[in-house]
């Protein structure tokens, strides 16, 4: 996922679940229990998702 993201220029942040419990319960919130996921314009895409992730960045 990072690289992909790299490789498109993109900019994101990290956030490691295993160390942090505020972004844990944040991914819980959002009904979430496996990773990675991406957050794009509030629509989120588990997994790598190539399709769908170059559906929602437009390329």
């Amino acid at each position: 996922m990072k690289e992909f993201l790299r490789q498109k220029g993109i900019t994101y942040t990290e956030k490691d679940v295993s160390a942090d419990t505020q972004a844990l319960n944040a991914l819980m919130d959002l009904g979430h229990y496996a990773t990675p996921v991406t957050l794009i314009d509030g629509q989120a895409v588990v997994g790598f998702n190539r399709a769908k992730l170059e559906q929602l960045l437009g390329s």
